[in-house]
């Protein structure tokens, strides 16, 4: 505002006076000559100009309804009587006059720190061991090189048993063939990969072997700026949008010397797995959605058309388009990786991560994109990301929660893992949480979210969107406009409630194994910003499709007879900014499983 607060109240304090003083045959001051105010008078709350709409009791009353709290008649009276002076003009800067712009890079002042007062994080070694290589000579067909994991990839590379140039046409030939079934991606970077893919050859052979990732062809999901490439975020309002710089992953990644093959798709503005182009499939059964919002790296990296992807995860878009798809996802700790350049969603539980088709491959790409870039005001340094191939797990102590094991969404599978734990020598750790209304912690996500897409929403563009049934961002974003400020901070405490708890839990383990989808984990580990490892773990049969969506009974989904094969994966939670930890039980239980090696029929 131009004026002070103290100016701005004063002169509605003396606007109201007049009312007062003409309406009660009190003085007033000349005509054209303003009220002084009483020196040493305080402002006041509830004494500006009113502004908006008539507000009533009976408009209390039907507002009653949606923050649930119950006035009685005279508190109603009371409320309506001050609304306009008191508290519509709070909303100044939405409503107008409109003097100010808040850009899309401005995170809010309040930020989420992980890390607890007291709570020292994991001592882990500053080393970091690939595993050995075995010296696996290149496969004959294109196929089978396709499906290779990065680990492997990279020492044909290096070795020169195939160039860079070679490795990335045969992804492309595979994305254009592939996609009219999947629906995965959104641009296709043809000319921009073979220039990458050729830069890398001659640098290579120069003897400028830059790491693991160089000449690696990969996919991104659709909300990673890329300089003079679109990114769309899926969302039809987006669709030309051409950003003038790379997002800083895609920036490490250009370091590393990866060769960006495709733009892939995500859910519309991050949520599920339908876009402007259609809905992104499943490759292991192609009646059914990949899931989201990471659907494009999810289908494409099970489908052999990239070699790793980076997704990212606000509430589960990692996990579960890694589950369906049958790949592996590590979602980093929440400040581990700068997510400056890529589509806020949520400021405070917004996190990128790599999905590809091993576990030792989350961490190659992991390593060469985390730590802070100095603009991403949440991404801090963190412990040294240690790892190292191999090494013995004999002894760890994982916990878990048995009444999760028993019921659903668990499975055979995931309680097969847990005895594959105890086979592997570690020791399982019976662990428990207070029963709470975890699920409420969701009201950060549609606050932030409906703050981040306000534009969006005010301009009345939602209507572009795809999909627009009542679990759709759309109706969400209109919703989160009748959330309650105070229920916001107070389950901003709570969060940080539910965070000691999970401290407390932490503490008496090296990790969680928990059933993939199980929600309590999921919203409980987004918000407190844990790491986690998604992997397959063996396959079950589903009779019906499954959906990311609520129930439709308008339009049921596919069955099945006989039911589908498709696979299955479990989750391992680990300490903060302790990725080395879950990615190292998480290859020791790869191998344990042999399931890895497995792809979707029709794509191999």
């Amino acid at each position: 505002m131009t004026n002070s607060r103290r100016e701005f109240l004063t002169a509605g304090s003396l606007g109201l006076l007049g009312v007062a003083l003409t309406q009660s045959g009190g003085a007033q001051a000349p005509a054209g000559q303003p009220q002084q105010p009483t020196p040493g008078a305080p402002p006041a709350f509830g004494t500006a100009p009113p502004v908006g709409p008539e507000v009533t009791p009976a408009t209390f009353a039907e507002a009653e309804k949606l923050v649930q709290v119950e006035m009685s008649a005279a508190d109603r009276a009371t409320a309506a009587s001050n609304w306009r002076m008191q508290m519509a003009p709070l909303y100044e800067r939405r409503t107008g006059p409109r003097k100010l712009t808040l850009e899309d890079g401005l995170a809010p002042a309040t930020q989420w720190n992980p890390s607890l007062p007291g709570i020292a994080l994991p001592a882990a070694s500053t080393g970091f061991a690939r595993s050995v290589d075995p010296h696996t000579p290149l496969p004959t067909s294109d196929e089978a090189i396709a499906f290779a994991p990065v680990w492997q990839l990279s020492r044909w590379i290096e070795q020169r048993a195939i160039t860079s140039t070679r490795l990335t046409e045969i992804y492309l030939r595979r994305l254009e063939r592939f996609d009219a079934q999947l629906h995965c991606v959104i641009t296709l970077t043809r000319e921009h990969a073979l220039a990458q893919a050729k830069a890398a050859d001659a640098e290579i052979a120069a003897g400028k072997y830059r790491g693991p990732l160089h000449g690696i062809p990969w996919g991104a999901k659709d909300l990673l700026d890329t300089a003079g490439i679109a990114t769309t975020y899926g969302a039809e309002p987006y669709r030309n949008r051409v950003p003038a710089e790379d997002s800083t992953v895609v920036r490490r990644l250009n370091e590393a010397g990866a060769v960006l093959v495709a733009k892939l798709s995500l859910g519309a503005l991050a949520l599920n797995d339908i876009w402007f182009g259609g809905q992104t499939m499943n490759p292991w059964l192609l009646e059914e959605g990949s899931s989201g919002s990471s659907a494009g790296p999810g289908a494409a990296v099970a489908a052999g058309l990239v070699g790793f992807a980076i997704g990212s995860e606000t509430g589960g878009s990692i996990v579960s388009p890694t589950m369906r798809c049958g790949v592996t996802g590590l979602r980093p700790t929440y400040g581990r990786v700068p997510r400056t350049g890529a589509m806020t969603l949520c400021w405070s539980l917004d996190k990128l991560g790599p999905m590809s088709r091993s576990v030792e491959d989350t961490v190659l790409v992991l390593r060469a994109i985390h730590g802070p870039d100095a603009v991403d005001l949440a991404c801090v340094e963190g412990p040294h990301l240690a790892f190292e191939a191999g090494k013995s797990v004999k002894g760890l102590r994982v916990g878990y929660f048995p009444g999760w094991m028993k019921e659903a969404p668990a499975t055979d599978v995931d309680r097969a893992a847990l005895e594959a734990v105890k086979k592997l020598g570690m020791v399982p750790v019976e662990v428990t949480l207070p029963d709470w209304p975890y699920d409420s912690l969701n009201l950060i996500l549609f606050a932030e979210a409906g703050a981040a897409f306000e534009e969006l929403t005010m301009s009345g563009h939602l209507p572009d969107l795809k999909a627009q049934v009542p679990d759709a961002w759309p109706n969400c974003f209109r919703q989160a406009r009748f959330l309650s400020a105070v229920d916001f901070v107070q389950t901003d405490r709570f969060r940080r409630k539910v965070a000691q708890e999970m401290a407390r839990v932490m503490a008496g383990v090296d990790l969680l194994l928990v059933p993939s989808l199980r929600d309590e984990m999921l919203v409980i580990t987004n918000n407190t910003g844990h790491p986690s490892l998604t992997m397959r773990a063996g396959f079950v049969e589903v009779a019906e499709a499954r959906s990311d969506w609520a129930p439709d009974p308008a339009h049921p989904l596919p069955r099945f007879s006989p039911a589908r094969r498709v696979p299955h994966g479990i989750t391992l939670i680990g300490r903060l900014f302790d990725e080395g930890t879950i990615a190292e039980v998480g290859l020791a239980l790869e191998k344990a499983f042999g399931v890895v090696n497995e792809h979707p029929a029709g794509f191999a």
